[in-house]
């Protein structure tokens, strides 16, 4: 059975119990036997999108040992204003991941960009590593560089803004990687549609992350499919969480644009649609 088949598409973004200890090239059944996961079995992917969302959740991945980050992706270079729910919560989540304290030390703002993200990688896989060194994370400021030239990765993690999910999804589709993607899949009703075709021709596995499967959205849904409710055509959907803004505070305009940022990347290419 393949890996892929054999690793839940939850727990692909779950928290491991355990972290592989070495990550040397040595037979198969000689890592076997101490419990850890050959890199040869490891599911490689690429994180697009290093903003707050991408660096809060990419520790879980990191520490899983069933996976392997080996590129990330942002049009972004680096830049330390970004706005959050939490002051120190991206900082102090990657300090812990890392086992670095002093990590972000005397920095003012919040992080973010595809060096921050690369540094986080690196760092990370380094704490294995006898000589406490590591550089083997790819970093690419558009993601369809990283698709022509990485090579043998088996998934992409979508953690960029929404409206750029459809297009990152189907390309990645189109070089048979696995998609996981933050929600929305898409901010169009025509790019998700799309999408979800892909997905099935293709035959890739895909994941719409933070979806959960509850009985009231079965419910909704044969309404829907049974005609009960008429024609849909708006939705409005309401939230009572405490925290909503979540942000600290609103930005002050005018706001610089940071060193290295792509503003072309971030509107986006439009899918090809017919």
């Amino acid at each position: 059975m393949p890996l892929l088949e054999k690793i839940n598409r939850r727990e692909f973004l779950s928290s491991a119990a355990t972290i592989a200890a070495s990550i040397s090239i040595v037979p198969s059944h000689v890592i076997a036997g101490t419990g850890h996961i050959p890199p040869s079995d490891q599911l490689t992917v690429a994180n697009i999108g290093c903003g707050t969302q991408g660096l809060r959740e990419m520790g879980e991945m990191l520490k899983n040992p069933k996976v392997r980050v080996v590129a990330v992706c942002d049009v972004n270079k680096s830049s330390s204003d970004y706005i959050d729910w939490s002051a120190n919560g991206i900082r102090d989540n990657i300090r812990e991941v890392l086992g670095d304290p002093t990590w972000w030390e005397g920095k003012p703002g919040i992080p973010g960009g595809r060096d921050i993200g690369q540094d986080y990688v690196e760092k990370y896989y380094a704490k294995n590593k006898p000589s406490g060194k590591y550089k083997g994370c790819a970093s690419y400021e558009d993601f369809r560089e990283l698709l022509t030239k990485e090579k043998g990765i088996d998934a992409v993690k979508i953690m960029t803004p929404d409206h750029t999910h459809a297009s990152i999804a189907l390309a990645s589709m189109d070089k048979k990687m696995h998609v996981v993607t933050h929600k929305p899949i898409s901010n169009r009703l025509l790019e998700g549609r799309k999408v979800i075709e892909k997905a099935t021709s293709s035959g890739t596995i895909t994941h719409l992350l933070a979806w959960s499967d509850r009985p009231e959205y079965r419910q909704i849904k044969a309404w829907m499919d049974e005609g009960l409710i008429g024609e849909l055509k708006e939705i409005h959907n309401w939230s009572y969480r405490p925290v909503w803004q979540q942000w600290t505070k609103r930005p002050e305009p005018p706001m610089p644009v940071p060193n290295g940022f792509n503003w072309e990347l971030w509107l986006g290419p439009v899918p090809n649609m017919p």
